[in-house]
Parts: structure tokens; C-alpha cells; sequence
């Protein structure tokens, strides 16, 4: 056992809350720091599955990637999901973090996990966010290489195969073999213009949409899209294994767990 604010230290050393954006909601948004903790459930999204998978599994603390609560809430409606799903985590006791765009940004999260599973080597800035005290730049995203150029259809099965997705959606921007990789998980279709503008040769995202695809095209750039969920969820597993190593260092014991059910909503039929 340990107590949330000794949970919440550790989260801090993994994902300073300062590299959040400013619109973000990261930290505690359920419960006491005072409360114990004995088992933590980390996870992509807070769902009625997941929350009921921590009931099942006896966790008193999940800690996800988007929060929980994004924007202020005027009422708690039990007969609607978000209400719902905070009734069933207050009536258990199951407190709640996140660790939204700072666990993007920061080293060792979401984008550098999501290069390391497609094979990209020699990391870089991508989107520069500001730059540390000590000279060093905090980047959304990274750019990265292949060993050797390969095909953008090949590098394309490449992400799939390496990723939790039955698909990915590919722009192929014509006869321009793949090097140089800039990514953005979730969300990142905004940064198109950055990619080509760093001579990358693919830019691998999510979330993108048509008229963003066919800019990407004039620009010549190849675009994968292998989804928000995707390019998010091989997060999970890496979180629950830095969350355990630093928590071994504190006084008590906390089990940590990772959500194995949670799936993508889209499917190819």
C-alpha cells in the first residue's frame, strides 16, 4: 500500500505535468491524495469497461492517458455515461489520473513508445514546444530513421504489423521512397506542413481527415494514418512498467496492472 500523493510523484518524475499544453486536464481528477492505494489499472481511455474491469480486478486508482474530465461539468447526471462512470468510481473508491499531452511530450511516452514499435532510430524534435533550462527542446512528436529506404506500401505494412490495428490508412504521395519518418500519436493531421517542411518522407499519425490527405499530396508527402487509438495504446503497457519500477522504490507495495481488453472503436467490414 501507498498513498495517491506517493502515485502522483511518481507520474510527475514519468510525465512533468509543466509539458502539458495549456487547454489539457493531466493530474488527479478523482479522489484524495491522502487515500491508499493498493492496486493501479493504467489505461488508454476511462470506459465503463475499464471501470468495471478495475471493480472486477479490485483497483482503487486507474491511471489513463486522456482524462477523464476534459472541460468543467455543471451537472452529474448518473443517467448518462460521464455521470455514470463517475458514480460507480466514487461509490468504489477508484481514484483517477491522467497523464494526457505531457506523457505525449515527454521522453520515454507516448511518441517515443510509438517509435520505438515501428522501427525508427535517431530521434528528434518534431514540433518544438519550448526549450529547458538546461539548452534541451521538449518536441510534440518526433522524427526519426529507417535503417534503409523501403517502399511506403511496405512501411506501411510495417505499422500495421507493429501495432495494436486490424488497418491503416495510407496516402501514398507518389514515387518517393521511405527514410525519414516524422510521427504525432493521437491526433496530429495539424502538423502536416511541419513534416514536409522537415523533409520527412512519411508522416505517421492519426485522425486524418480528406482535405488534410490531399494537402499531403501536394506537398508530397505520404501520410499513415494507423489511427488515434493505434498510435496511443502500445502506451499502456510501457506506462504500467515505468509506473512499477518507480513505485518499487517507495516505502509499501502497489500492484500495477494493464487494461489487455480495451479495443479500437473503428473496425473494416
Amino acid at each position: 500500500m501507498v498513498k495517491c500523493q506517493v502515485v502522483m510523484d511518481a507520474l510527475e518524475r514519468i510525465a512533468p505535468k509543466r509539458l502539458a499544453e495549456d487547454w489539457d486536464n493531466p493530474g488527479l481528477l478523482v479522489g484524495a491524495l491522502n487515500q491508499d492505494i493498493h492496486k493501479i489499472l493504467v489505461c488508454l481511455d476511462v470506459s465503463d469497461e475499464v471501470v468495471e474491469q478495475a471493480v472486477a480486478s479490485g483497483a482503487d486508482m486507474i491511471v489513463a492517458h486522456h482524462p477523464l474530465i476534459f472541460k468543467g461539468i455543471r451537472k452529474v447526471r448518473t443517467d448518462l455515461p460521464l455521470g455514470r462512470r463517475l458514480q460507480q468510481l466514487l461509490k468504489h473508491d477508484i481514484a483517477v489520473a491522467a497523464a494526457h499531452t505531457n506523457l505525449d511530450i515527454a521522453e520515454g511516452g507516448v511518441n517515443d513508445v510509438l517509435a520505438q514499435a515501428i522501427g525508427l532510430t535517431k530521434l528528434s524534435a518534431f514540433v518544438i514546444e519550448h526549450q529547458e533550462e538546461d539548452g534541451s527542446v521538449v518536441s510534440m512528436g518526433r522524427v526519426g530513421s529507417l535503417p534503409a529506404p523501403m517502399t511506403v506500401q511496405d512501411f506501411a505494412a510495417q505499422v500495421r504489423d507493429a501495432l495494436p490495428t486490424e488497418h491503416v490508412r495510407l496516402v501514398d504521395a507518389g514515387q518517393r521512397p521511405v527514410r525519414k519518418v516524422a510521427i504525432c500519436s493521437g491526433s496530429g493531421a495539424e502538423f502536416i506542413q511541419r513534416a514536409a517542411f522537415v523533409g520527412a518522407d512519411v508522416y505517421v499519425t492519426g485522425d486524418v481527415k480528406y482535405h488534410e490527405a490531399q494537402q499531403a499530396v501536394e506537398l508530397g508527402l505520404h501520410i499513415i494514418d494507423a489511427g488515434h487509438f493505434g498510435t496511443e495504446f502500445p502506451v499502456v503497457t510501457a506506462l504500467c512498467e515505468r509506473l512499477t519500477a518507480e513505485l518499487e522504490l517507495a516505502k509499501g507495495t502497489v500492484e500495477v496492472i494493464a487494461d489487455q481488453s480495451s479495443r479500437d472503436f473503428f473496425q473494416v467490414v
